[in-house]
């Protein structure tokens, strides 16, 4: 049955076998055969058990191009693939000490190519922490700032668009608990589903409706996204400007925030294009770029035009000429027309040439398919750090100094700078239903902390409490969740990270 961790995690309360649950502010009292609010622990047999399974992450040895199972090599090993020096205990399941000066759950020692190691392994309870989400589409969603739902409730806003992709910030402390209770527990919920790589359908005021789920492609509006573009409509005409050449006399690039003209843009000068009298809409920022020349939309380039000759207000008589060949497209390719002027100088669309279809089609070649990216990022506080050590500023201090790695279920994480610990995780790189919840409600997630044992002690670690791999994998081996190691994943034990 392994060890009896009631006393870490809770209390027993007289003598109806109720526990209390420490795990956090809730402090559920939990009859025999129940789970408390948040189901992550449960009163077995008068026993405060987590719920979940603790998840243990296990390498492969690589030898002349095949994979073979770690430990092979060793004389004691026995087939089981949970039983080597090449496995890391994640946090996933690991449960969460409470009140705050508890030790982590588990903080595990071993040896790794000569280096005493020690990983601090604990579910952090997160209030203050949020959701990022890039949507690799052209399309306008919404206005930035416009509030995010989720079944009504405003659950975050769109913040910065970037290059080829519209972005959401979701959750927060301001959602989780500034609003109704309604608002943070949808908030939390969503955060949850997005972090879990679930689909969540969210509706942007004044704007789109969307499904979107970690890995893979937005819908929008019904439609499923295809292509990131490859750039904007001044990079489009920069990149292709020479395969163009010959075929076309100009070329247009329609992007809701940079349409480019070639013949008028620095490409088409270095190759010594004629000018074509092209007169466009919007607003010429410097040669061959025009910013505004429509609304943002879902058609051509992110704008909201359905016919691309509407941002065309004609062209120069003592310039242009009968027979000029103009190519308007999208800066995916989806969307491109092939016109000639007629004797009016009026565009008159015809069968676009192989030679034109072949660029246009590389266009799309180039664009790399669109998906929704999900980044979870929370502050260990001081609260969360405490359970590594009675100092928690020198925790601080060793992760500045690079001394303490900082993973989550196993993932690289970007620590922002700054005070505090504030960590951002790709949850593609971790593994599935990593995350949980609390009903203050507040995100549950794995997180570790690996150094060198004597830096360890140096920081006022709980020393005492340290439980080495071995025993670990002693307890565990039959009832922990077995995943197999991203090789995309650096080795948290190794000095590098390799």
């Amino acid at each position: 049955m392994g060890i009896d961790r009631t006393e870490m995690f809770g209390a027993r309360e007289g003598n109806g076998g109720i526990i209390r649950c420490d795990a956090c502010p809730v402090l559920c009292r939990i009859r025999p055969g129940r789970t408390g609010a948040c189901s992550r622990y449960a009163n077995e047999d008068g026993r405060l058990i987590r719920t979940d399974a603790l998840v243990l992450a296990a390498r492969n040895a690589t030898e002349g191009g095949e994979i073979v199972p770690f430990l092979s090599d060793q004389p004691n090993w026995d087939g089981n693939p949970i039983t080597g020096k090449d496995v890391f205990v994640t946090g996933i399941g690991s449960g969460t000490t409470y009140p705050d000066y508890k030790p982590a759950p588990f903080i595990v020692s071993s040896d790794y190519e000569g280096v005493d190691t020690v990983t601090v392994v604990t579910e952090g309870i997160f209030s203050y922490c949020g959701v990022k989400v890039k949507i690799d589409t052209d399309r306008h969603i919404g206005s930035e700032t416009a509030a995010v739902r989720v079944d009504g409730e405003h659950v975050g806003h769109i913040t910065t668009a970037e290059y080829g992709s519209q972005m959401l910030s979701i959750g927060g402390v301001n959602h989780l608990t500034g609003g109704t209770k309604k608002e943070g527990n949808v908030t939390c919920r969503s955060m949850m589903a997005l972090c879990n790589k679930e689909a969540i359908e969210v509706a942007i005021d004044d704007g789109s409706l969307l499904i979107i789920q970690a890995g893979k492609a937005p819908i929008i509006n019904g439609l499923e996204e295809q292509r990131m573009r490859v750039g904007c409509g001044s990079a489009a005409i920069g990149i292709f400007a020479k395969q163009w050449f010959g075929e076309a006399d100009e070329v247009v690039v329609v992007d809701d925030h940079i349409t480019g003209v070639l013949s008028e843009h620095q490409a088409g000068k270095v190759l010594n294009m004629p000018p074509s009298g092209i007169k466009m809409s919007g607003r010429r920022s410097t040669p061959g770029r025009y910013f505004q020349v429509a609304e943002p939309g879902s058609g051509w380039g992110g704008t909201d035009i359905k016919d691309p000759l509407s941002i065309i207000e004609g062209f120069d008589p003592e310039v242009a000429w009968p027979g000029m060949r103009l190519l308007m497209t999208s800066t995916t390719g989806e969307d491109a027309i092939y016109c000639v002027l007629d004797e009016e100088l009026r565009p008159v669309e015809t069968d676009m040439p192989q030679a034109l279809k072949i660029v246009v089609g590389r266009i799309g070649e180039n664009c790399e398919p669109s998906l929704s990216t999900v980044l979870f990022m929370g502050g260990a506080g001081g609260s969360l750090r405490a359970g590594v050590t009675e100092n928690p500023v020198h925790l601080t201090r060793s992760v500045r100094r690079r001394l303490t790695r900082v993973t989550m279920g196993g993932a690289p994480v970007y620590v922002w700078p700054g005070g505090g610990i504030t960590a951002m995780v790709d949850v593609m790189q971790m593994p599935d239903q990593s995350f949980g919840h609390v009903p203050t409600p507040a995100i549950v997630a794995p997180i570790e902390f690996t150094l060198a044992r004597s830096d360890y002690a140096e920081l006022g670690g709980h020393t005492g409490h340290v439980t080495s791999l071995e025993d670990i994998l002693a307890e565990f081996s039959e009832t922990a969740r077995r995943e197999i190691w991203r090789p995309d994943n650096p080795w948290p034990l190794t000095k590098n990270g390799t």
